[in-house]
């Protein structure tokens, strides 16, 4: 049983008596350890959502303060970013909008690098994993489709920067090649009937994901050997199960496949009705729950069986409209049947919704509970297998 295991049992059980606020920096460790071991070693993970990415053009641009509190977010503390340790969770995701405050050239504002990189440090020293991406990033991902070149020298730019910055990390730290955004519907439309496109639009997602790949491994240091995480197409479970779909050449075989699970949507996004739906207030019936095993089934089948890790790098629900038993059963659930296929949950949080930041504990502890006890559970099971 690895150490990040032993410790989430022993926190879902009661058996930690005490949390060190800080814990000794991984330095510059590159274990000899397969990415498959990697994310089944994480745990349980957690967004910091609606901070560093958030955008906007009515946002303040003379400092990065602006933009980490301009969604509702407190200005984020190393306490925080040790709660989530003490809280159980292994892994946090930390999404970045790195065009704001962007300088000539596409270069990353040296006061928005350096605000990302303390609170990853914070992070790492607390000895949770990392997920650093792109995120949304004020929609210039849309342009990928009529202005590749231009697109492609973006990204190209920020991934450079990246790279060389968190260069000598540990492998406790993970490159995400990009969010949700990984899609086009100006080329082809899921919904349309016609596969017009369809190719174009996966072959534009191959080559980003491949052109990402190829950054890092060519940047040097522990890039080298850095593990990797891969969007899928839209992040959708069906869209990346799709032939078109192909995960990067990676001669360091280093790469794990990135998908969000927010099914049912009228359930998971919608707190009123909508145009395209009418809200969801219950989930759990018969049908639902074989869904939710079904998707499951579907990732291990196409992607896990076949030696390819899988982070479900976003899952969660609104709660405006619902109980705490409704968001408790679908959370659970899908944790569930994910975490016992080896498939790492990561929760998205934004400020208000699962987890205290001004306090730095989970809400509802009752939930948090039922989540690490699903953790030691499928823990058990395989350390008896």
């Amino acid at each position: 049983m690895t150490i990040k295991r032993l410790t989430a049992l022993l926190l879902s059980t009661g058996l930690l008596l005490s949390v060190f606020t800080g814990c000794e920096s991984k330095g510059t460790e590159m274990r000899d350890i397969t990415t498959m071991d990697l994310v089944q070693d994480m745990g349980l993970g957690i967004n910091l959502g609606n901070t560093f990415e958030s955008c906007g053009n009515w946002i303040n641009t003379s400092s990065v303060t602006n933009y980490e509190t301009a969604w509702g977010s407190p200005v984020i503390t190393q306490e925080m970013i040790q709660g989530y340790r003490a809280e159980g969770f292994g892994v946090l995701r930390v999404p970045v909008a790195w065009s704001n405050m962007m300088q000539e050239g596409y270069t990353i504002h040296p006061d928005y690098l350096a605000r990302v990189k303390e609170v990853v440090g914070w992070a790492l020293d607390a000895d949770l994993y990392v997920i650093l991406n792109i995120h949304y990033d004020s929609g210039w991902w849309e342009n990928f489709a009529q202005d590749k070149e231009s697109c492609m020298k973006k990204y190209t730019r920020i991934w450079e920067q990246l790279c060389e910055a968190f260069k000598q990390e540990s492998d406790y730290l993970m490159f995400e090649s990009l969010n949700e955004e990984g899609h086009w519907d100006q080329l082809w439309n899921r919904y349309s009937g016609s596969t017009d496109g369809k190719a174009e639009s996966y072959g534009l997602l191959n080559e980003i994901n491949q052109t990402f790949v190829d950054i890092v491994r060519k940047s040097g240091g522990n890039n080298t050997k850095r593990h990797l995480l891969i969007a899928g197409y839209a992040t959708d479970i069906d869209l990346t199960c799709d032939p078109l779909f192909v995960m990067p050449n990676d001669k360091e075989n280093r790469c794990a496949v990135s998908v969000h699970y927010y099914t049912p949507s009228t359930f998971c996004i919608l707190t009123e009705d909508a145009s395209w739906g009418k809200a969801q207030t219950e989930w759990g019936t018969d049908q639902e729950r074989a869904q939710l095993v079904q998707y499951m089934e579907k990732l291990k089948t196409h992607f896990i069986d076949k030696g390819i890790p899988v982070i479900m790098g976003e899952f969660g629900v609104a709660k405006e409209n619902k109980t705490q038993e409704m968001i408790r059963r679908f959370m659970t659930a899908v944790c569930k049947e994910a975490y016992f296929r080896d498939i790492c949950p990561v929760i998205w949080d934004t400020t208000g919704s699962f987890y205290d930041r001004e306090n730095g504990k989970f809400y509802d502890q009752a939930l948090l509970a039922d989540l690490m006890t699903i953790l030691s559970s499928a823990n058990a099971q395989q350390e008896a297998a």
